[in-house]
Order: C-alpha cells, then structure tokens, then sequence
C-alpha cells in the first residue's frame, strides 16, 4: 500500500486547510477494515499522532489539536481526509497518515506551514 498525502501549503495564522491521504495500491477490503491515523513531525521533534479514525467512524484527537482539527474517510476512495481550522504556528509540521499500528509505509507526506 502506498499512502499519498496533499492538501498541504502555506497559511496564515487563524486560516484553515484540509489535508487529503490516498491509500493507493489498496483495495476496498484492505483499508476499511484499518483504524488510520493522522500523524505529525515537526523539525527536530518526533512524530507524533494527531488524530485519528477507527474502521466505525470513531474519532480522537491529541490535546493540541482538540476542537479544532477533524478528521474523517471515505472508503469507497480508499482516502482519509483532516480538516485544520483555527492553524497556529506551532501546527508546522509535515503530515503523514498511516495505519494505527503504523503498518503501512510512510509516504512523503504533505508539508504545513503556519506563518504570518
């Protein structure tokens, strides 16, 4: 399976993005059954999980991100999507989405940058 990430740019503080993740390679029974995630690594820091859905349609999110991030998917396009409001400089980062257990390789991911 190969994870391709989009929707990335450059923002303004306060602005909103929505990032996209496409499980290419995949088929339909492949990756409805996965719990995914949306997962972060900011320069110098370790990559951390932001969000995150089940195969039900269960959402969760890091403290940081609460009330602010969304995160939902489409099966039938084999796609993940994370909606950003409110952005922050401190949401700087590159975004990947991977399986919960992170079992699938990592893609490029999609580069956000938050600056005035």
């Amino acid at each position: 399976v190969q994870l391709q990430a989009s929707g990335g740019g450059l923002v303004q503080p306060g602005g909103s993005l929505r990032l996209s993740c496409r499980a290419s390679r995949s088929i339909f029974s492949v990756f409805a059954p996965k719990d995914m995630g949306w997962y972060r690594q900011a320069p110098g820091k370790q990559r951390e999980l932001v969000a995150q859905i089940t195969s039900e349609g269960v959402t969760n999110y890091g403290d940081s991100v609460k009330d602010r991030f969304s995160i939902s998917r489409d099966n039938s396009k084999k796609t993940v999507y994370l909606r950003m409001n409110a952005l922050k400089p401190e949401d700087t980062a590159v975004y990947y989405c991977n399986t919960l257990d992170r079992s699938w390789s990592w893609g490029q991911g999609t580069q956000v940058t938050v600056s005035s």
